[in-house]
């Protein structure tokens, strides 16, 4: 039997409670390990005695191991290759930011640097969409809630990561009780990280966000909409095919209704696919009774993969200008990290790149702000 991350704070409590140990030392073992990630359990201090032969016969202080470390040639991205006990791989993005070159109510934000992690949620993906590297891997695995927050853990030795998006390998709503598990760990002891500061991504899953608000108050939600119609969806998400427009816009109208909350909407924009002015026009009026904003992601080339090209930064600017303009809806486009690292939005697949790559450059504004 394979033994659990330290983090699967679910069977963590339940080995507790079966040897009678007090749930509360649970954070301050947790803690201990952040600080000491290569420690032994009879490290720890002041646990009861049952504790050490529990944690020794059952639990590893981390499951994974940092294979591979990349940065991007402007040191504004560091990508994670991050190897599982079972043998699989993952990656996790680091992405540094400076909030003082955003706005906040037409003024300059106060703030400075810091940095946000892209996690992975799954070794691989079954949605296959055809503008994303990570599906043409296919399914392989669902992540334990431990190995999610490894990956927290693993990135903290590089950097304080303020916040969280699973954005990364996976659809996070197909991995729900681990998800939901590894995320309230996440916002206790020791990481104490906001709701606020953590945003899921999904293409959809309507069962899923029709649980999301309870299980997990004041998330930030991400929807990977990506065309402003049915057709164009399932040509681009076969996925789609399963959770139709009008009922994921019905579950979302409820999700906001019940949040109070804006939702983020991820829109790839791919070129004489889904950026024209037609489309903008068509996903104004899809959007316009949300409380949305709206980002426009260049799409990121991935190689022989690639069905698509990138749209040219004019079209983008046009279709950023009519939702805005016409729809009044607030729009933003991503900006473009990690690229040379396949590191980027939608260039996540696994590969084990031989060199460590340096550089130094400027601090970038953060999507992430815009709604804090």
């Amino acid at each position: 039997m394979a033994i659990s991350s330290i983090f699967d704070g679910g069977e963590l409590r339940r080995q507790f409670h079966s040897a009678g140990i007090n749930p509360n030392f649970i954070p301050f073992i947790w803690k201990y390990v952040v600080q000491n990630p290569n420690c032994d359990w009879d490290d720890i201090p002041s646990l009861p005695s049952a504790a050490y032969p529990l944690l020794r016969s059952h639990f590893k202080p981390s499951t994974s191991s940092l294979h591979t470390v990349i940065d991007s040639s402007d040191n504004v991205t560091t990508k994670l290759l991050i190897k599982l006990q079972n043998g699989s791989f993952v990656e996790a993005v680091i992405m540094r930011y400076d909030t003082r070159l955003g706005k906040y109510g037409g003024k300059p934000r106060p703030g400075g640097p810091r940095s946000t992690l892209c996690i992975s949620s799954q070794v691989g993906c079954k949605m296959g969409c055809k503008f994303c590297a990570t599906g043409s891997m296919g399914f392989k695995s669902n992540l334990s809630s431990g190995e999610i927050v490894e990956q927290l853990v693993h990135a903290s030795h590089f950097s304080q990561i303020r916040n969280v998006v699973f954005m990364g390998m996976g659809e996070p709503l197909n991995n729900y009780s681990a998800l939901v598990e590894a995320i309230h760990i996440m916002q206790g002891s020791p990481f104490q990280l906001s709701p606020k500061k953590i945003t899921v991504s999904t293409v959809g899953i309507i069962h899923a966000i029709n649980k999301l608000q309870s299980d997990l108050p004041n998330l930030n939600l991400a929807v990977s909409l990506h065309a402003p119609v049915q057709d164009i969806r399932c040509q681009i998400m076969p996925a789609a095919r399963a959770f139709p427009l009008e009922k994921l816009m019905d579950a979302l109208r409820t999700y906001q209704t019940n949040s109070g909350q804006k939702i983020f909407i991820e829109y790839i924009m791919l070129d004489e696919v889904n950026d024209e002015e037609q489309h903008a026009h068509q996903l104004g009026k899809l959007l316009e009774t949300f409380q949305v904003v709206v980002n426009l992601i260049p799409f990121n080339p991935i190689g022989n993969l690639s069905y698509f090209k990138t749209s040219s930064e004019q079209k983008v600017a046009r279709f950023q200008k009519i939702l805005r303009g016409t729809y009044n809806i607030r729009t933003t486009v991503r900006k473009q990290m990690g690229q040379d690292i396949s590191g980027a939005c939608g260039q996540l697949v696994v590969n084990q790149p031989d060199k460590r790559s340096t550089g130094s450059a400027g601090l970038l504004t953060d999507i992430e702000d815009l709604h804090l």
